[in-house]
């Protein structure tokens, strides 16, 4: 059995039966950002986020002078304001109704599907996976499908290969992983339109990046955690496979590079549950089997995700620096140049540990250490920082400008990778 067939038969076997359930709804939950000022109220938030399943920290709790959006439940506010208030912990209220803002982005979604495969909405799992089986069809020869292992529910890490045979035996080698985050929309959808401009464009630019090296995609690192994102709750970050009485993990902290070490949570319900052990999760032990397999080949590592305008890189367990920071300061410093160029957009980063916060098992950590690849980075996509209103709700209308200017950076950052001699 080819191939192609076997995924496109697991494709129609693996649709899990959740069409009945009913979607999380989020009626008078609100949304407060809080600050911590010292130790002390970090740890007052750690323990709230460690043993309520009343409040949703977004992206955890990691260290003071940060800002922290929260979700409240409605029968918990009364308990979190006064604990805000006793603790003399600084907060502002964002969203009164976060069902209202999701209510909309539905309308505004729905409205889109209706064409084909563009990028005017955001489109759904089986969408995107149709329309990569179809670009090999269109390319025969040029785009391959591969599988990058599979999913507790039984999907497919469904993506393709580009290589253009214009003589080079092997040509460098570029990985594109996005969506390991199931709620962050924006990154999968950047990521095909930058497989779409690799194999459409005239532009004689993208056409010599399109050519001259070997690019690996996976738009969905985390394929049952975006259908969940579609069918049962927008908000959803994580894996699905059940720990204890909750589900999933956090598949940015689950790799095995220095797993558990910080910025994770140890409780199953929270959103940055680094899991029971590395590699815990189906989906990150058999992805990094497909990328281990390629050790060797690949130059350049990115992770596409959403929100807040970073261009990062490792590490992200230690604020010690790479051996080599010196090459990566110099491709963050044209990268960022290469965003703002088109739309004005400003991005800020560095070292993830301390441009945004302490995080170990990261893909993009991971990828630097075990896979001979030197040049590993994270983008944080739109919105900026401080907007959980958009956040990962960002209008389908942004799509193309974020998608355009991601791809602006994308050839600055290769071309730069290139001129410092690591593609060879």
């Amino acid at each position: 059995m080819s191939l192609k067939f076997s995924l496109i038969l697991a494709l129609c076997l693996a649709v899990v039966a959740i069409s009945n359930a009913e979607r999380a709804r989020y009626d008078n939950y609100r949304v407060y950002r809080v600050t911590a000022s010292d130790a002390k109220e970090l740890a007052i938030l750690k323990t709230m986020e460690d043993t309520s399943d009343a409040l949703i920290f977004i992206e955890g709790v990691h260290s003071v002078n940060r800002d922290i959006e929260v979700v409240v439940a409605p029968h918990k506010i009364p308990d979190f304001l006064k604990a805000m208030g006793d603790n003399e912990i600084d907060y502002v209220l964002l969203e009164n109704n976060l069902q209202a803002q999701l209510d909309d982005e539905d309308k505004e979604q729905i409205k889109g599907r209706a064409g084909g495969y563009d990028w005017t909405a955001y489109q759904t799992l089986d969408d995107t996976y149709n329309w990569l089986i179809s670009l090999t069809r269109l390319y025969p020869g040029v785009v391959t499908l591969i599988e990058g292992g599979k999913t507790y529910e039984k999907r497919s890490i469904l993506g393709i290969k580009i290589s253009y045979n214009n003589g080079n035996a092997q040509k460098p080698g570029i990985f594109i992983e996005a969506g390991i985050h199931a709620r962050e929309w924006i990154a999968p959808a950047t990521t095909t339109y930058i497989i779409n401009q690799l194999l459409t464009s005239e532009d004689a630019a993208l056409q010599d990046l399109a050519k001259n090296y070997d690019w690996y995609f996976f738009p969905h690192a985390n394929p049952d955690g975006y259908v969940y994102t579609h069918t049962t709750n927008r908000m959803w970050r994580k894996t699905r496979q059940p720990h204890g009485i909750c589900y999933g993990a956090d598949p940015n902290r689950n790799w095995d590079s220095y797993w558990g070490t910080v910025g994770i949570s140890n409780n199953p319900c929270s959103e940055t549950y680094a899991g029971p052990k590395a590699f815990s999760e189906i989906e990150t032990k058999s992805l990094s089997n497909y990328i281990k397999s390629l050790e060797g080949k690949i130059q350049l590592y990115i992770s596409y995700h959403s929100y807040s305008q970073y261009v990062l890189y490792p590490y992200g367990h230690t604020n010690q620096l790479p051996d080599n920071v010196a090459d990566f300061q110099s491709v963050f410093n044209v990268t960022v140049d290469a965003i703002k160029q088109r739309y004005g957009t400003r991005y800020t980063g560095g070292n993830v540990y301390d441009a945004i916060y302490p995080a170990s098992g990261s893909s993009t950590d991971w990828a630097y250490a075990n896979v001979g690849t030197r040049m590993s980075f994270c983008l944080e996509l739109r919105p900026g920082p401080n907007a959980f209103v958009t956040g990962f709700r960002l209008p389908a209308n942004q799509i193309l400008p974020t998608a355009e200017e991601t791809l602006d950076a994308l050839v600055a950052m290769v071309n730069k990778v290139k001129d410092l001699g690591y593609f060879k």
